[in-house]
């Protein structure tokens, strides 16, 4: 189970940097980047409805009531935790967000800082989820995957209006992304100890992904003024649903 973690980790934190690779001697393109951030906004609520909610509750650790009780508590905590880290996880119009700041090597490390605190928490919802079901273990990890494209995008965008080279930016965001690892391996060996608690963690993991998609993802889409791409981003969402909602009845399931 660990080296199953391990490498769910792994893989995530380098498929996140293919998006940068795709754009690293090109300018990032806000199309393309919402239609990315469609698929992960779909992918991420069929994945909390159709997957980790019914993990959980099927479990029969915990009363529903609870269950739905720690998906709202962590709806509220990831709010109030990306008010304090100012912690975005995806803004295509980024330049714009942050033409104000006259020094801007400050967010080389809110963003830094915050991508690695978020990248953690990845590692935690990984090991959780496997050490619950493999089944749920390979859902997250693609989930998480699909997330961590248009962020990753994003964060690299981000960096290089702050003043790093792209290199650096690569670097930077790719010793941030291996925090994941470190992530699974602590909430593993924690886990092992605790086992009950992973249900919850689980719900805990809900409650992110609903944050993510509701407060982060789908907002960038209602920036779209175009009939056309409006059309095209709902089909993309739509889309990611149907990936999630193929994957968990193709792959093997266990109990």
């Amino acid at each position: 189970m660990l080296l199953s973690i391990i490498i769910a980790t792994i893989l995530v934190s380098l498929i996140s940097l293919l998006g940068i690779l795709f754009i690293f001697n090109r300018p990032v393109k806000e199309n393309f980047l919402r239609i990315l951030i469609s698929l992960s906004a779909g992918g991420l609520l069929s994945v909390v409805f159709l997957d980790l909610l019914p993990e959980a509750i099927e479990a029969d650790l915990y009363e529903p009531h609870l269950i739905f009780g720690v998906v709202l508590a962590s709806i509220i905590f990831f709010f109030l935790f990306e008010k304090v880290l100012h912690w975005h996880h995806c803004r295509c119009d980024y330049h714009a967000e942050h033409e104000q700041h006259d020094d801007k090597k400050h967010l080389i490390y809110i963003n830094l800082i915050g991508d690695a605190v978020h990248n953690i928490v990845d590692g935690f919802l990984i090991a959780a989820s496997f050490m619950l079901d493999f089944h749920a273990g390979l859902i997250v990890t693609i989930a998480v995957i699909l997330h961590e494209i248009p962020q990753e995008v994003s964060d690299f965008g981000v960096l290089l209006y702050a003043g790093l080279s792209k290199a650096k930016a690569l670097l930077a965001n790719l010793l941030v992304a291996l925090t994941a690892v470190l992530g699974a391996i602590i909430f593993y060996f924690f886990g092992q100890s605790f086992e009950s608690v992973i249900p919850l963690m689980v719900a805990f993991a809900a409650g992110n992904f609903i944050y993510l998609s509701m407060s982060d993802l789908i907002p960038e889409l209602h920036h779209e003024k175009d009939a056309k791409q409006i059309l095209k981003n709902s089909l993309w969402l739509l889309i990611g649903v149907l990936i999630i909602y193929l994957l968990i009845t193709i792959l093997p399931h266990e109990h």
